[in-house]
């Protein structure tokens, strides 16, 4: 991190409204560094401009709306000029059997959580490209190379996220750009509360996805880990040298990150 405001790094986050959005947000602008903060609702991310329009922008954006996409993103060249960090975080989970799901809920579960990481990285990724820098974080999860009874089609999007981003990867290291892979397990956010997409039980299939359910329930709120350990994690997994394409999850130490993270 630089100590000039105007040549510190520009994270462009999506989904900043809660978790690991918002409190990535908060991390970055307590480092002094800009961030373009980004969620469907503008108003619940608007506090971050109180930090100042040379430190924190803040812009609408449903990534699964290309225009938007676009406008937020040529929004956030017009304000800062560049986009050192791109952080797919805007994704949402949704639970019940293959057969319990409505095809609605499926397409819209794929819309969010790949289309829309694709929608924001190759908007972005021309830019990148001209300076030759960058760096891509793709919120996946745990559910993304674990597979569990009840999550099928969230596990469908988040594989899908492992395998763009592990070739990705290849692709734009030449080019001077980075990518790193999020795997987080149970935090205490929304994901398992009020973003929680539920689909009607089938009673059949209570002895398998009816304890998926049961556990939920009985998780949501009271997950072990702090996403504010994860915010740190990520930016430290940013700024070394050398991180491994899944630097912060379940099959790496990501608690040392969090540990070793400056404050």
């Amino acid at each position: 991190m630089t100590n000039s405001t105007s040549e510190s790094r520009v994270w462009f986050i999506t989904g900043c409204s809660t978790g690991f959005g918002r409190e990535l947000a908060k991390a970055v602008l307590a480092r002094g560094e800009r961030v373009v903060t980004t969620a469907r609702d503008v108003e619940q991310v608007q506090d971050f401009e109180q930090s100042g329009p040379e430190l924190a922008r803040a812009f609408r954006l449903d990534v699964t709306d290309l225009a938007e996409v676009s406008e937020a993103v040529d929004h956030a060249l017009d304000a800062f000029g560049r986009i050192d960090v791109l952080v797919n975080n805007a994704g949402y989970g949704s639970m019940g059997a293959i057969e319990e799901v409505y095809e609605e809920e499926i397409r819209r579960q794929f819309e969010v959580n790949v289309f829309g990481v694709l929608n924001v990285t190759r908007t972005v990724l021309p830019h990148m490209r001209e300076m030759r820098s960058g760096h891509v974080v793709n919120i996946s999860s745990v559910g993304g190379f674990v597979g569990m009874p009840g999550f099928g089609i969230y596990n469908g999007t988040k594989f899908a996220v492992e395998g763009i981003s592990e070739a990705l990867a290849q692709e734009v290291e030449p080019l001077g750009i980075r990518v790193t892979i999020v795997e987080p397990g149970a935090f205490r956010t929304d994901w398992a509360g009020r973003s929680l997409a539920a689909a009607p039980a089938i009673d059949d299939y209570k002895e398998t996805v009816g304890q998926t359910r049961e556990y939920i329930a009985n998780e949501n709120g009271n997950q072990q880990d702090d996403p504010r350990l994860a915010a740190r994690a990520i930016i430290t997994a940013v700024e070394a040298a050398e991180t491994p394409l899944s630097s912060f999850s379940a099959r790496t130490p990501w608690r040392e990150y969090a540990r070793s993270s400056p404050r």
